[in-house]
């Protein structure tokens, strides 16, 4: 580790309020451009998408499993992959905490990868993880949201990725993108995020800053408005329910 200066409790105190102002900064700037994400316009959904999961054949609308937010995490697992890919394994380690605070505050959140079902549900029951994963290896999901691609796109060794053209990498990238449904059922694409953008991503405020309601938090109140020990929840994020 790198030497660093030894200074008195003062000087120490003084330099840390400093910090403090640039960190104060940093979340005003934050709030702002979580604002300015909610104002983004949307775009329908106009393919009718069919996945298989853990209860058959489900479509994009029935995975919003009631609510009117749905947040798909783009986990890379390829047709060919024997494993998932490892930071996105990192990253789902982390959302068995945030899982049960969303379900139970409007938002759905399921991984989907284009790897056949029986492939995911074996890796999903060896990860043990609490979140319902579907299949999109039937449909172009995958393609038409830019998280896997094409042998076509491989051999011209460049790729639509992170909303400009990149060199190939792999056939599978990682991402989220995030849905509503309104009150007639129509289905709209409000934001996608990928690459270091999902480092952000993780803890339950962390997702609803990605969703079009955000925090959703009657103006005056805080997180004691809606949030619940995990275990009052009227709706439990359990194994039992997100295995089918």
């Amino acid at each position: 580790m790198q030497a660093h200066n030894t200074v008195s409790r003062d000087e120490w105190l003084k330099a840390r309020r400093d910090l403090l102002a640039k960190e104060k900064a940093h979340l005003k700037a934050h709030d702002a451009l979580a604002r300015e994400r909610r104002a983004l316009p949307w775009v329908k959904v106009e393919k009718d998408y069919v996945f298989d999961g853990p209860n058959g054949k489900e479509t994009l609308s029935d995975l919003f499993a009631g609510r009117s937010q749905l947040i798909v995490k783009h986990f890379m697992l390829g047709p060919d992959w024997q494993e998932g890919c490892v930071g996105c394994s990192f990253g789902a380690d982390q959302l068995e905490g945030s899982l049960v605070h969303l379900v139970n505050h409007d938002v759905m959140l399921v991984a989907i990868s284009r790897a056949p079902y029986p492939k995911i549900a074996a890796f999903h029951r060896r990860m043990g993880w609490p979140f319902k994963w579907v299949s999109s290896n039937g449909n172009d999901f995958n393609f038409d949201y830019h998280v896997s691609f094409t042998e076509a796109d491989k051999a011209k060794g460049k790729v639509f990725y992170n909303f400009e053209e990149q060199p190939y990498m792999s056939d599978e990238l990682p991402g989220f993108s995030v849905f509503t449904k309104d009150e007639s059922g129509q289905i709209f694409h409000t934001y996608s995020v990928f690459a270091r953008g999902t480092e952000d991503v993780g803890t339950v405020y962390g997702f609803l800053d990605i969703t079009p309601k955000g925090r959703n938090e009657p103006p005056g109140t805080n997180l004691s408005h809606w949030v619940r020990h995990h275990d009052k929840y009227e709706e439990k994020a359990d194994k039992s329910r997100c295995h089918g």
